[in-house]
């Protein structure tokens, strides 16, 4: 796959995402590394609501020079907004706390029982306003997305979940796919819990690069877009070097197998 630096995935609705972001949950000095991230390459910004720390994303977005449309900024709906005329009011608050002309990406984040359908429509409504450019979910199941589109006509343009060679959802990615969402991997270093296996050193080193590089690039290939999130500014910048070389087919084959259905994060799979 022929990727570079600057490479977009198109969505459903028109518009573009930046297959590299930058993740930013619980970051200790957020601007300062949203800054240097967007210096070293990084096009795209990813907060939520949740993590508190919007506004320091939008200071960063208007103050580090470079054009506002080059840029893109993910946020996130999170549960105890949700319904449709707290999601109404949550992503108006989001757009204020980032001081921001719009939201690119707004997200629900979590698929939460008896009120998915109606943030849904809320973020409809908001997408209508102009509060937010596209529109997705976090954390959706396939059983989440058929509902969801079994509900409405807008289909997700983006369902973002965790994602790494040893968390290889690749039903789930098949069904997006299949259907026009785009796959965005958080965790995509799986929060370092596997950087010293054997067999994932083993490719790095073939490449000369680094586990971290090795499981970016991975995704990348799979045609999803990664967020890995570190405010160590040199590990920023290591990250982003991944657009120089390509895993062949053994290496992606070898990569797949890792899969172990290891998970960092939240399991949504048991959400009714």
């Amino acid at each position: 796959m022929d990727l570079r630096a600057d490479s977009l995935l198109k969505l459903n609705d028109g518009h573009t995402l930046p297959r590299l972001g930058l993740g930013v949950y619980q970051m200790a000095r957020c601007k300062q590394a949203v800054v240097h991230a967007i210096n070293h390459g990084y096009r795209h910004i990813d907060t939520a609501a949740l993590y508190g720390n919007e506004a320091d994303v939008g200071r960063a977005v208007r103050e580090v020079g470079v054009p506002r449309e080059q840029l893109f900024v993910t946020t996130k709906l999170w549960n105890a907004d949700q319904g449709y005329e707290r999601a109404l009011k949550a992503g108006e608050a989001s757009l204020k706390q980032l001081g921001l002309d719009r939201i690119d990406l707004y997200l629900i984040h979590w698929p939460e029982p008896g009120k998915r359908r109606d943030s849904w429509r809320a973020l409809i409504e908001l997408r209508k306003r102009g509060v937010a450019r596209s529109i997705g979910v976090s954390n959706y199941t396939v059983a989440h997305l058929k509902e969801l589109m079994a509900n409405s006509d807008v289909v997700p343009a983006v369902n973002q979940v965790e994602f790494n060679p040893f968390l290889y959802q690749r039903e789930l990615l098949e069904f997006c796919s299949q259907h026009g969402i785009a796959l965005v991997a958080y965790c995509p270093l799986a929060r370092a819990h596997k950087m010293n296996d054997a067999r994932l050193l083993k490719i790095a080193g073939k490449h000369g690069k680094t586990a971290a590089q090795t499981m970016i690039r991975w995704a990348l290939q799979r045609g999803v877009a990664a967020i890995p999130k570190s405010s160590d500014m040199r590990r920023i910048q290591e990250n982003a070097n991944v657009f120089d070389f390509v895993l062949d087919t053994e290496d992606l084959r070898q990569l797949d197998a890792l899969h172990e259905g290891l998970r960092t994060c939240w399991d949504p799979t048991h959400v009714r």
